[in-house]
């Protein structure tokens, strides 16, 4: 009997030398409660020495071509590029990267805000996105389809598991964010009380990267709720206290 991977790959129509996936919280790890079991986040409260043998853990499950390019992710709109050359900084504060080189792991890590991960069609670039409500509203997708050497037609884009639209509710700061800049974002809201709403994460993605020229039929994704599947996913608004996913995506060398 096979044992279930610890991630979920990306499904979307992309060449073989590109692998992309979300972990899950279980299947792999040290990590005890509440963080339970694969937690890869180094500053979500648990013990760094379990954070690292998890990375590591990870690292030899899936086969990475080299340890994943993290980011000091900040809620923000920055977007730094990993080709080859080592930076100043080996965790550069940004919430997206993108890289054209063979064997340059891109990772985000989530616990209810959206991974957004890209690719080209024929895999020569990749790229990875940290998108909550603040990212979505000050332009962290934009920025990142705009860091890529290549055509907005030519990308594809995958959305991996985030806050859903049947659970995740918000209220008159977040809604104002986005239909005080596009009224038409309204449709993404569904009201449940006086100022609150349930707002849709993956519509709202969908609109911004259509805007940008990623045509829909490229948009993939968009179909899980991190709220609703403790068994599966970490969330920060379930539970409060607790472990952080790694979207991650690569290229194979010599592929």
């Amino acid at each position: 009997m096979s044992v279930a991977a610890p991630w979920l790959e990306a499904q979307w129509p992309l060449p073989a030398s590109v692998r992309a996936f979300t972990t899950l919280r279980h299947g792999l790890g040290v990590s005890k409660a509440p963080f339970d079991h694969l937690n890869l986040g180094l500053r979500a409260g648990d013990e760094a020495e379990a954070v690292l043998r998890n990375r590591a853990l990870l690292h030899e499950a899936a086969k990475l071509p080299s340890p994943p390019r993290w980011v000091r992710q900040v809620h923000g709109v920055d977007v730094v590029r990993f080709d080859g050359d080592r930076l100043e900084d080996d965790e550069p504060e940004a919430d997206a990267s993108v890289s054209s080189t063979p064997g340059t792991v891109l990772s985000i890590l989530t616990a209810d805000c959206m991974p957004v991960l890209f690719c080209t069609d024929d895999g020569s670039e990749i790229g990875a996105a940290h998108a909550g409500w603040r990212g979505l509203v000050g332009g962290v997708l934009e920025n990142t389809v705009a860091a890529m050497h290549s055509a907005p037609q030519r990308l594809h884009a995958w959305l991996g598991p985030a806050a859903g639209p049947q659970h995740y509710e918000i209220g008159e700061e977040v809604f104002d964010a986005f239909v005080s800049r596009d009224w038409s974002a309204g449709s993404a809201f569904v009201s449940t009380r006086p100022h609150h709403w349930r707002v849709d994460l993956y519509a709202l993605a969908r609109r911004r990267l259509g805007a940008v020229g990623i045509d829909g039929s490229r948009i993939h994704g968009g179909g899980l709720c991190t709220i609703a599947e403790p068994d599966r996913f970490f969330s920060h608004r379930r539970d409060q206290r607790g472990g952080r996913m790694a979207s991650l995506i690569w290229i194979e060398p010599g592929r």
